[in-house]
């Protein structure tokens, strides 16, 4: 049990640490014309990927659980 509490706590305080890395540090991911391209911070994750395949996991996870608990 605590080996398990112990992953979860690592992977909350990985992904939080990598937020809010991102949220100080990174500017806008798109260059201007007056920046060259190494004066550019890029943010570490891109959050819109994340937030797009966790929307797509919950939505077929939702799916599942309906379709098995038709079934019975």
């Amino acid at each position: 049990m605590r080996l398990f509490l112990g992953i979860l706590l690592g992977v909350f305080i990985t992904i939080a640490g990598a937020y809010i890395y991102d949220s100080m540090t990174a500017g806008s991911a798109t260059a201007s014309t007056q920046a060259s391209p190494g004066d550019v911070n890029k943010p570490m994750v891109n959050w819109d990927v994340v937030n797009r395949d966790w929307h797509q996991l919950t939505d077929r996870l939702r799916h599942t659980w309906n379709r098995l608990t038709e079934r019975t």
